[in-house]
């Protein structure tokens, strides 16, 4: 029997199996070998859809950014700061999240061990992290301007103090916190949270 026509796949769900992969592993702990199991695909398909490992990882960063924009869109127009901030960083927690699904956030994780080799990714993986500092700096200027946080509140400050916990939830959620211990620290950041 001669060889037969290369087995179809869906790229959708292969990317998917590489998000995966990525969230647990991170970028520099995922190897092509692991990528080509998890997808159900050889090499060359890998490479014929998606580039190489890099390009791979940037198509599921976005993967992960879209389906994550969804939550951080929904918690920054809630209509208060205090309640948007408590939504975020559950979210970067997974607490309540899919049981099955990785814990911690794929834009931390990715980049906790990176090499000179993969400073790009580093760069990249900052670089989104930034844009997520600056949405919620933003958006804490409104909720400001509007009376939800005192006058002297500094939104740079508040959304970077925001972004460094989430993080470390984040670390922790991948490293096996438990849920209630995660939502405790949550508690105890809300406890600092300006008072209007």
């Amino acid at each position: 029997m001669g060889a037969g026509r290369p087995r179809e796949f869906d790229p959708d769900e292969a990317l998917d199996s590489a998000l995966d992969v990525f969230w647990r592993q991170g970028y520099e702990g995922t190897s092509m070998s692991d990528l080509t199991q998890a997808m159900g695909i050889a090499k060359p398909s890998l490479y014929a859809v998606f580039g190489n490992k890099e390009e791979l990882f940037r198509k599921a960063l976005d993967r992960y950014a879209s389906r994550r924009s969804d939550l951080g869109c929904s918690a920054l127009n809630e209509a208060t700061s205090r309640r948007a901030v408590e939504r975020m960083l559950l979210a970067f927690a997974g607490v309540g999240e899919d049981e099955e699904a990785p814990k911690g956030c794929l834009m931390v994780q990715g980049a906790l061990v990176c090499s000179e080799a993969s400073e790009s990714i580093r760069q990249e993986l900052c670089a989104r992290r930034a844009e997520s500092e600056a949405a919620l700096c933003r958006r804490l200027e409104e909720w400001k301007a509007v009376g939800d946080l005192p006058p002297e509140a500094d939104p740079k400050d508040l959304a970077r103090y925001v972004m460094s916990v989430a993080q470390g939830l984040s670390v922790q959620a991948a490293s096996g916190a438990t849920p209630d211990d995660l939502r405790r620290v949550v508690a105890m950041t809300l406890k600092t949270w300006p008072p209007v």
